[in-house]
């Protein structure tokens, strides 16, 4: 079966006709809204048609540059050296420039309105898009000058932007020297981090050690990398006017410190439980101070879960049937029209992602099969992204944009229907495997991306000062494991290089990418769980709150499904889900010495 993603549907090549047809469309397109923003963004008068135009305007060019610019990114995460990619991802970065003068035109324009409800309901095409319009008129009081607009945008690209690309060349490049059945290899970073999941227990503690030591390779540049686009964060937070680079984060994500605060104040709450469940599985492996961190994701028991492509594309088929017809459709429709690109190889991104392609109506899924039960997991998760993009394709091209928290849900949703399903006809042995690695997932969901909250406010914090060294920024992501891990780990063991190979730390535009993951399961566990009350009524209700998620605030979105997300209970509600889970890992593990 084939393992690697088709693009023809964007561009057959960089060589292409179409390609070079559309670049000279988005050129003469952006320059045309550019010269009618100038002339018709001021005053008061015929602000109803003033707004259509430029949502029309607007969101053909953003279709246009989506189409150019995924083609190019996608080709460049899995061939990292390939020059046509990179150039034109530059390209369209320096060209995205041109949307600034525009956009804080309409932006301080739209903001100066006076009466804009009442105009939005004046016309169709502006109630469709009344969110849009709303949240951008009340951002206009973060903005600069046009000129101090255009020139940040100017220099992210030889700023941030450089150094993200940076930090990713030098990942998917990495070679790393390991020994595999008494010989010498060099394979890539992402092979050997999915040696973490072999059932060898010498194998993961090499693959371990391997890795820690390839890191030292590129710890100052990674480190150089992480400090530029920190300090630049802090610079521009400061100049708009945020609090804080999470204060952006959350107003960017639709979502309230309030609703923070009370997920946050449950994560605390239930560290104890994932405690006892690391201690746990460390007595099943023999270790006798805690998990190491090499053996995190080890598996336990003796089914030894494997799983060829073509088995893991029926076993997530079949049991995404169990949810909805719809669900299993689009499933088999991404494998078997090549959407997805699964086969590890070097220059290639490790990891895993999905990119919803909007503007042709698919979605492309990107991960590193090497047949573990985590790969058909994670394979059943970024296609849960994919399965949001096919209940936004109706939508308006600028409704389909949702935040990042609203991102996670639809992927864990699916991954516990995977869980679930698979559980319901498992033996013994597969179904403790299957219950171990759903509450290992759940830890790296609530434990692990704590500690990366923790160690990302803490780098904040101190970069603040001035830049931060690599022994600095070692000692404080290990603080913030022994934090959040407690004793569940043994600490002479842990990963004090986890700020270099987790990409998220790399994106200056969405910082504290770690929050949004605990949402996201805490939020789809409660959904499940109503499913689990209402069966199939539940199932196009989910769809529509999929589908609206790119139009409402987080609070209302989930108010959809009557939940409130700003109550701790509703967070300590969804925790004692997997707090059940652990229970019932322990006593089988108990059982089983």
């Amino acid at each position: 079966m084939e393992m690697r993603w088709s693009l023809d549907v964007l561009y057959p090549s960089f060589d292409s006709p179409e390609l070079q047809k559309d670049w000279d469309k988005l050129c003469s397109e952006m320059k045309e809204l550019k010269a009618w923003s100038k002339e018709h963004l001021h005053g008061q008068d015929d602000a109803v048609n003033k707004m259509e135009t430029y949502i029309t305007k607007l969101t053909s060019v953003l279709q246009t540059q989506s189409r150019l610019y995924h083609f190019a990114e996608l080709t460049a995460s899995v061939d990292a050296k390939n020059e046509r990619a990179l150039q034109l991802v530059e390209r369209i970065q320096e060209q995205a420039v041109e949307l600034v003068e525009p956009g804080v035109q309409f932006q301080k324009w739209l903001g100066s309105l006076s009466g804009l409800d009442s105009l939005i309901s004046q016309s169709p095409l502006l109630e469709t898009h009344r969110f849009f319009l709303t949240e951008t008129a009340q951002k206009a009081k973060y903005l600069l000058s046009e000129k101090e607009e255009i020139i940040l945008a100017k220099m992210k690209n030889t700023g941030s932007n450089a150094w993200s690309k940076l930090q990713e060349l030098l990942t998917s490049t990495l070679m790393v020297d390991i020994t595999v059945d008494g010989e010498a290899k060099q394979l890539p970073l992402s092979v050997v981090r999915n040696m973490a999941y072999e059932k060898d227990p010498q194998v993961r503690r090499t693959a371990y050690e391997a890795e820690l030591a390839a890191y030292k390779k590129i710890e100052e540049s990674s480190a150089a990398c992480l400090n530029g686009i920190k300090g630049e964060v802090i610079t521009t937070v400061k100049l708009r006017g945020y609090e804080s680079a999470l204060d952006k984060t959350l107003q960017d994500s639709r979502m309230d410190k309030e609703t923070l605060d009370a997920m946050l104040t449950a994560m605390r709450e239930s560290l104890p439980v994932f405690h006892k469940y690391y201690r746990t599985k460390a007595k099943l492996l023999g270790h006798a101070n805690g998990l190491p961190f090499y053996d995190l994701f080890a598996p336990v028991g003796e089914a030894d879960m494997r799983f060829t492509y073509q088995e893991a594309r029926d076993f997530i088929v079949k049991h995404f049937g169990s949810f909805s017809e719809k669900l299993a459709n689009y499933a088999a429709r991404a494998f078997d029209n090549r959407w997805i690109d699964a086969e590890p190889r070097e220059g290639k991104r490790g990891g895993a992602f999905c990119h919803n392609l909007h503007v042709v109506k698919e979605s492309r899924i990107m991960a590193n099969f090497t047949g573990s039960y985590n790969d058909v997991s994670t394979l059943a998760h970024e296609l849960g992204h994919g399965y949001h993009g096919e209940c936004l394709v109706d939508e308006a091209f600028l409704n389909s944009d949702y935040p990042m928290p609203i991102a996670e849900t639809a992927s864990i949703f699916c991954e516990t229907i995977i869980a679930k399903a698979a559980l319901q006809q498992a033996t013994e042995e597969e179904a403790f495997a299957i219950l171990e690695n759903a509450i290992s997932g759940e830890g790296q969901v609530i434990v692990d991306i704590y500690s990366r909250y923790l160690f990302e406010s803490e780098v904040f914090k101190r970069r603040e000062n001035g830049s931060l060294s690599v022994n600095e920024l070692k000692a404080i992501m290990l603080q913030a494991q022994k934090e959040a891990y407690g004793d569940g780990l043994d600490h002479e063991f842990l990963h004090p290089y986890m700020w270099v190979c987790k990409p998220h730390y790399y994106f200056a535009d969405y910082n504290f990418y770690n929050f949004p993951y605990a949402f996201g399961l805490l939020f789809a566990k409660g959904l499940y769980a109503e499913y689990l009350k209402r069966g199939a009524s539940f199932v196009e209700q989910y769809d529509q709150l999929l589908a609206v998620t790119g139009k409402m605030n987080i609070a209302d979105v989930a108010a959809i499904m009557d939940v409130d997300v700003r109550s701790v209970d509703f967070w300590r509600g969804s925790l004692a889900l997997i707090a059940e889970d652990v229970e019932t890992f322990v006593s089988l593990a108990a059982s089983r010495s």
